[in-house]
């Protein structure tokens, strides 16, 4: 019994990286393989998959909520990883940059490129897009956005920013807390990124 059960897994595993072969001639398949006690198997790596117990929604209210954060997410995860990555390329070039007027220069340059990139885009987010992108922002970066604007722009520019957000119901300082608060938000991050949803 314990070889049947052996022999369907090495089975699984080699039907498994069948699927995900590439030709190398006109002859067969080449396949990774591995070496155990002289026996030689395929070798498939499988990514790791979370899984998660279903959601038991109290109310329609509850069910929408969510479906609405997997939406903002889906549309504000792509721009929060991109403004991490832009963060660290921006502060590792201004490391390289001698002087506080080519400084200031190589900031004005940069954020004219990045508002002419993405401004259109932004400005068609839902204001609980805009809402979700500032709390991964923080994720992604580990700074607020008032934090970030603060830091390449000065404190007025932060608290003008900070003033036209909360008119619209944002708050440029919130934290990310995925641990407790933003629970839900981590997980559907975590579904999305594994391709679940």
């Amino acid at each position: 019994m314990k070889n049947a059960v052996k022999n369907s897994i090495w089975l699984l595993l080699f039907l498994l990286s069948a699927s995900s072969v590439k030709a190398t001639n006109e002859e067969g398949y080449k396949l990774p393989v591995v070496v155990i006690d002289g026996e030689t198997y395929p070798y498939v790596y499988l990514a790791e998959i979370p899984v998660y117990a279903e959601i038991k929604f109290k109310n329609k209210k509850q069910e929408e909520f969510y479906w609405r954060t997997v939406r903002d997410v889906k549309k504000t995860l792509p721009y929060a990883k991109l403004a991490g990555r832009i963060m660290a390329e921006t502060d590792q070039e201004l490391r390289t940059i001698p002087g506080e007027k080519e400084r200031k220069a190589f900031l004005k340059k940069k954020e004219k490129e990045l508002f002419d990139q993405f401004e259109d885009e932004l400005k068609k987010m839902t204001v609980s897009q805009g809402k979700m992108l500032i709390r991964l922002v923080d994720r992604e970066c580990d700074k607020t956005t008032f934090e970030i604007i603060k830091d390449y722009r000065g404190g007025f520019s932060a608290f003008f920013w900070q003033s036209i957000a909360k008119l619209f119901g944002a708050n440029l300082k919130s934290e990310y807390d995925g641990s407790d608060k933003d629970k839900i938000i981590e997980r559907v991050i975590t579904l999305v990124e594994s391709g679940q949803l």
